[in-house]
């Protein structure tokens, strides 16, 4: 709600600053770290009396996970609180794009939150029926999706860019809706299954939402778009602050949840995330560089597919276990060594999905 103050720079000149996408985004960082460091501890110490045992393992789970027994799940709490009241301080409360990034991004964390909270009651590693959180993420992406139709512009509305072409969009028609909310039912599930190591899915996150600050910034700018010939969304530049938030967030909770993790994000922050990233890459027209970005996720959702195809097909498995980050770690590889090359891995893949803003 900072931004409001630009409207009165007659009378202070400084407030000229909360007009500047830029400098918002970069106070929506420093905001949300601050919370993250400020109030870190105390929701762990309150998820960790809440708790007891914290979150259940896998009953085919790894014999080295068992020394992390205890540590608390939910941690996506701390992630969407920081996000939130961040985003809310700095964005511009009349761009409609960023309330329905919110929506998405509480609506997932709600269904996260009932996932682990049933995963504690029960003690079990399962948690709410699969067919019923894929129907409430269908129905919180549609919502999504038909709001994001309405704020697009007529020409472009059902249309998806192809990365490396000049000047062209793929028109769906009515299917754009049905694969807007594949791209973001299906960028949180992949979060989601990437979530299994600590930091493993945070950091690609992070270099992600790093990634569509730049995106929305120059989509959501009439020059820059026209100049680099990508396909302009008027206000789509606001979500560099949300992606902002996210980046302080992040960064955040991964200074309690590097190894050894003191904290877990569970279902909680992991749909969250990957819905807010799915839903950010829709409306910037940006879906197909989303799986380059996040080829990470990508991958790891693909290694389940393929362990479960090839065993129900074949009768053997592919990998020794699934999520591919598993596979690894039967192979012998430390859980630190993982989780730092997948690191690397994630920034060549952020590195190359910018690349696909200037070869055109």
């Amino acid at each position: 709600m900072l931004y409001l103050l630009s409207h009165y720079t007659q009378d202070f000149s400084f407030f000229n600053l909360f007009r500047y996408i830029t400098f918002r985004t970069g106070g929506a960082v420093a905001t949300a770290l601050l919370i993250s460091f400020i109030f870190g501890p105390a929701i762990i110490r309150w998820l960790k009396s809440k708790q007891g045992q914290g979150q259940p393992l896998r009953d085919d789970g790894l014999e080295n996970h068992k020394k992390k027994l205890g540590t608390p799940t939910m941690g996506g709490l701390m992630i969407l609180i920081a996000t939130g009241v961040s985003t809310l301080l700095w964005t511009d409360p009349s761009n409609g794009y960023t309330w329905v990034l919110l929506l998405v991004t509480l609506g997932f964390g709600f269904i996260g939150f009932i996932d682990d909270y049933k995963k504690l009651i029960d003690n079990c590693s399962v948690g709410i029926s699969g067919k019923i959180r894929f129907s409430l993420e269908c129905v919180i992406a549609f919502i999504a999706v038909c709001f994001i139709v309405h704020f697009a512009a007529d020409d472009t509305a059902f249309s998806v860019a192809i990365p490396f072409v000049k000047g062209y969009m793929l028109e769906l028609g009515w299917f754009f809706i049905p694969f807007a909310m594949f791209v973001i039912v299906g960028a949180s599930n992949s979060v989601n299954l990437t979530d299994g190591l600590d930091g493993l899915a945070i950091v690609p996150v992070i270099i992600a939402a790093l990634c569509f600050i730049i995106i929305a910034y120059l989509a959501g700018n009439i020059l820059f778009a026209d100049y680099l010939q990508i396909n302009y969304v008027k206000g789509a530049g606001e979500l560099a602050v949300f992606c902002g938030a996210l980046v302080g967030a992040g960064l955040g909770f991964l200074w309690f949840n590097a190894p050894p993790a003191k904290i877990f994000m569970g279902d909680t922050g992991s749909l969250a995330l990957g819905a807010a990233l799915g839903t950010i890459a829709v409306i910037v027209k940006h879906e197909i560089v989303l799986a380059i970005i996040g080829g990470v996720f990508v991958f790891e959702t693909l290694s389940v597919i393929l362990q479960i195809a090839s065993y129900k097909f074949l009768g053997r498995r592919l990998f020794r276990m699934a999520p591919i980050h598993h596979h690894f770690e039967k192979k012998g590889w430390s859980e630190s060594t993982i989780v730092i090359r997948f690191w690397i891995v994630a920034c060549i893949l952020g590195m190359i999905g910018l690349a696909t803003l200037k070869l055109r």
